[in-house]
């Protein structure tokens, strides 16, 4: 019977972040992962082989509609899509591999299979059990069922996010149930390859959460590249026959029933906790009324001796969040002062354009009935995104009135997602907009727009 000092079940962002700041700190680690690569389902059937797809469609793109304007001549690509799974899957295990090195640059048992916790202390995988001092569950998530809605998921004609990454050929016709990010992403990618795709939404937006001026755009900007929006409706049933599918649906506002045909529907309608087989029941562990397994500011459950990190913990289902709690929790059982700043966890959707978000929406603040400004930039206004065919959307950065402090901010535009993370920075040392403002920017950069917005919200942007 091995003796550990940590053992975690889960090797996907929070695991394995944990796991190697566990090992960087001098703790005895092992991670308990039954896929037959590590990484979990982030880097196998997630956000690595999504955006690999996300390229490779927007590269497609660029050259349909841009190469040409910009003087490259030539016939458009055609599409070879067992090649570009190809390629996906490639990304994929280069990632994948790389986890493997870094565990075994850092001493970390690998201990293959699925995992469950017969008591404190103990982690059984098959026939074998092993000893840890501290248990921390980073098990992940799952796709969830529509709600209220007959849906069965066959990964081949109904899919979730894990099937749409793999189907045998591009459809000609697409329903998307869930206007997040998921299923915009993945929209996204299929309406560029010529698929017709309808995203069915149960809110009367998409993106729920987001900011709602950069939704309400959003939305428009996605429809001038095809994809089609049936908002405020709810679906009861998605039935199969012949190899294509019904989606049946109603509109909340009157009632009134209605249908779509597909050759292919994606059921994005958000995640859920995995937990099954642990034994948390027979630990008396305790969850949240959302199945969410409950812990305290150490991330520790009410059993002595096991912690849980990321999605099967309450909060965004963000890869990067599970992995700073990851980090903390490791310095916290290293003895160290472990910690996370839940205000500042910025949120990507990674379409073209981009959308990122920190902080504070408009609509939080008018809610709380705090004083704030509004400072706003136009990419129109960017010589770069000009140049580059990347004009469409804004920057709206969001300021306390008195103080001048940044407390909020939503981009909408080229690289937004790594643009946002200059807000990151600021937020998390308390800096006002016009710290930001004052802070010279290369020229010419789409990050320009962030200065023009902290400038707007004090004298005025210069480019506006």
């Amino acid at each position: 019977m091995a003796q550990y000092d940590v053992i975690i079940i889960g090797s996907g962002p929070g695991g394995y972040v944990c796991a190697i700041r566990c090992a960087q700190l001098g703790l005895r680690t092992a991670v308990v992962e039954g896929r037959e690569t590590l990484g979990g389902t982030c880097l196998n059937v997630g956000c690595i082989p999504s955006k690999a797809l996300l390229h490779a469609t927007h590269s497609l793109h660029e050259a349909e509609h841009n190469f040409a304007k910009m003087g490259l001549k030539g016939k458009s690509p055609s599409v070879d899509w067992k090649q570009m799974l190809a390629y996906k899957d490639d990304v994929i295990g280069q990632n994948t591999k790389g986890i493997e090195f870094l565990f075994k640059k850092n001493k970390i048992d690998w201990i293959k299979g699925w995992a469950s916790i017969p008591e404190v202390g103990k982690v059984r995988v098959g026939d074998d059990t092993h000893e840890a001092r501290h248990i921390v569950i980073a098990s992940g998530s799952v796709s969830a069922a529509v709600p209220g809605a007959e849906v069965e998921i066959d990964e081949k004609v109904v899919v979730t996010s894990t099937g749409a990454l793999e189907l045998g050929s591009i459809p000609k016709s697409m329903v998307v149930v869930g206007g997040g990010v998921i299923g915009l992403e993945m929209g996204s990618v299929y309406c560029r390859l010529g698929t017709e795709v309808t995203v069915i939404e149960y809110l009367d937006a998409i993106t729920p959460g987001q900011d709602a001026e950069v939704a309400r755009t959003f939305q428009k900007l996605l429809q001038k590249q095809g994809l089609k929006f049936v908002t405020g409706a709810a679906v009861s049933k998605v039935e199969v026959k012949g190899g294509k599918a019904r989606v049946d649906y109603k509109l909340r506002k009157d009632d009134s029933a209605h249908d779509l045909k597909a050759d292919v529907v994606l059921v994005a309608t958000g995640r859920k906790p995995l937990t099954e087989g642990l034994g948390l029941d027979a630990l008396g562990i305790k969850l949240t009324p959302r199945g969410q397994i409950a812990v305290d500011d150490r991330y520790a459950t009410n059993v002595d001796g096991i912690h849980a990190i990321g999605d099967v913990t309450p909060g965004p289902m963000l890869a990067h969040k599970a992995e700073d709690e990851g980090m903390a929790l490791a310095e916290i059982l290293a003895g160290q002062a472990g910690h996370v700043n839940y205000d500042v966890i910025p949120g990507v959707i990674y379409t073209h354009p981009e959308v990122a978000s920190v902080g504070m929406t408009e609509e939080q603040l008018k809610e709380e009935g705090r004083a704030y400004k509004v400072g706003k930039f136009s990419f129109m206004g960017n010589g770069r995104a000009k140049a580059n065919f990347a004009g469409d959307g804004f920057v709206k950065m969001l300021a306390d009135k008195e103080t001048d402090r940044i407390l909020g901010c939503h981009v909408i535009g080229p690289m937004a997602g790594d643009l946002i993370h200059e807000v990151c920075v600021a937020m998390e040392f308390g800096a006002a907009a016009e710290d930001l403002a004052r802070t010279c920017h290369a020229h010419p950069t789409y990050s320009e727009a962030m200065r023009e917005a902290a400038l707007a919200c004090g004298d005025g942007a210069i480019h506006a």
